[in-house]
């Protein structure tokens, strides 16, 4: 298997979807091995420093890439396989950042409320006990807790030659925040230019389910990702398949037209697998369904709709190539 090395320098870092020019072209069936710079630019690094002060808003996600991938057009499906994630530093960040976040008022949601307060939290890593720690700045309180790489923004570039923040999730991929995106899952993408143009970035050491501050334990990444082209299949919106689950992942507003995408891809899918009519498989969905929120804070809200493999008789996706990919990333590592 051919290996690949890249490492961008700061000025190499990008901030949207689109519009830039590649780094590599890279062929089907190389394994990347990626830095990526975490979300704040790694401007936080002290409880002391405040993102009022620190962080440029116009330099946030930060994205490894764009990479051409040679012999993708529009309407294929880019496939990556994620073969390791490492942490590239021994702390990471998190911050409640004014009006921005869950459950706070926002530019969307006007309030007559004060903003939450500008507040850093580091996490130290260690890596010998695979832990992250927690340490309450209002108090005495710490924990350990147990170290969950993942990476919250993976995408292409968008139809229509578009360029769109790296902040923003849609059905390119982009900034999902989904804890899913980690090491041994399969991210399908439908390609909309030549060359796929993909990127990703925005490492989390470990995150819950909906994100709710806005940020999780930002930190830099090693990413080890095999990549692979599927002639033809573009999936509508991104897919994830895990040695457990079949994923589609649905980015808008408001939340419950997240959901709604991620069910009615989901029907699609299992109509693919199993040869369903379109309502036995909403009816088999509706019964199976697992429907967590990734994240409520983003310029979309996404949501995660997983079909549990244990729950349905053996069926290959894409010609199995998930399967294929976890065997090569076991020969990788």
């Amino acid at each position: 298997m051919d290996s690949v090395d890249y490492h961008p320098r700061r000025d190499q870092l990008v901030y949207t979807f689109g519009g830039a020019a590649p780094v590599l072209r890279v062929k089907p069936g190389t394994a990347l091995n990626l830095w990526s710079e975490d979300a704040f630019n790694n401007a936080l690094t002290s409880v002391d420093d405040m993102s009022a002060e620190k962080v440029d808003l116009n330099f946030v996600n930060p994205q490894t890439g764009p990479f051409y991938v040679e012999g993708a057009e529009p309407g294929d499906t880019l496939v990556l396989h994620i073969a390791a994630l490492r942490p590239a530093r021994d702390y990471g960040a998190s911050a409640t950042i004014p009006f921005f976040g869950g459950l706070t008022g926002t530019d969307r949601t006007a309030l007559l409320q004060d903003p939450l307060p500008d507040k850093t939290w580091i996490y130290q890593v260690d890596t010998a006990r695979q832990t992250v720690g927690f340490s309450a700045r209002y108090g005495d309180f710490e924990l350990a807790l147990p170290l969950e790489p993942m990476l919250g923004t993976v995408g292409v570039a968008p139809p229509g030659g578009e360029v769109r923040s790296s902040l923003v999730p849609e059905r390119f991929g982009g900034n999902m925040d989904a804890p899913d995106v980690k090491a041994g899952t399969t991210v399908y993408l439908g390609i909309n230019q030549p060359g796929a143009l993909f990127s990703l970035g925005d490492g989390h050491y470990r995150q819950g389910e909906g994100e709710a501050c806005g940020t999780a334990v930002e930190g830099a990444m090693h990413s080890t990702i095999i990549v692979e082209l599927v002639k033809g299949g573009a999936p509508a919106w991104p897919r994830l398949e895990t040695d457990g689950a079949w994923m589609a992942v649905g980015s808008s507003r408001p939340m419950e037209d997240s959901w709604r995408i991620g069910q009615v891809e989901m029907v699609r899918w299992l109509g693919e697998l199993y040869g369903l009519h379109q309502m036995d498989a909403y009816q088999l969905l509706t019964q199976t369904a697992l429907a967590p929120i990734a994240n409520a804070v983003d310029a979309n809200y996404s949501v995660v709709v997983k079909a549990p493999k244990a729950l349905f008789p053996a069926a290959s996706a894409y010609d199995g190539i998930h399967d294929e990919l976890r065997r090569r990333s076991a020969e990788l590592l």
